[in-house]
């Protein structure tokens, strides 16, 4: 009897030390995981951070250049002076007029987004459309 219980006692040791290493091993890898959820989710942030600063810009310039006596010009001019201000986070932005009309104005603000992950390129594209003050008959 007493042969039996070493033998058993052996067997449970035996699988014990087996398992050594294996908590550095799974702990690695959940912070792999868990690293790369907290990146994901500051990469969303930067993301929609940079698309409502583009919305911004494109929303002041189109409220300057539909101002009653301003022009396509003056809203570009506004909205790159917004980016200029607090647009860090929308690189290489552009801003255009294209698509407006005699009526209407649009004002588009193109640019890409801040990331963490090298090679990763997340573009912005928001745009902003005002009608144009100017008098009119009654």
């Amino acid at each position: 009897m007493r042969t039996l219980g070493r033998s058993v006692r052996r067997r449970v040791f035996a699988r014990g030390r087996e398992d050594r290493g294996f908590a550095s091993v799974e702990f690695a890898v959940l912070a792999l995981v868990v690293l790369g959820l907290v990146f994901t989710c500051i990469q969303v942030g930067l993301y929609f951070h940079a698309r409502k600063v583009a919305q911004s810009a494109a929303r002041q310039g189109a409220e300057a250049g539909r101002a009653f006596g301003s022009s396509e010009g003056d809203g570009i001019a506004q909205a790159q002076a917004f980016l200029s201000r607090f647009g860090g986070s929308v690189r290489g932005a552009s801003v255009s007029s294209a698509g407006s009309t005699p009526e209407e104005i649009r004002i588009t603000v193109r640019g890409s987004v801040a990331t963490l992950v090298p090679g990763l390129n997340l573009h912005v594209t928001q745009y902003a459309d005002a009608p144009i003050e100017r008098w009119t008959n009654p």
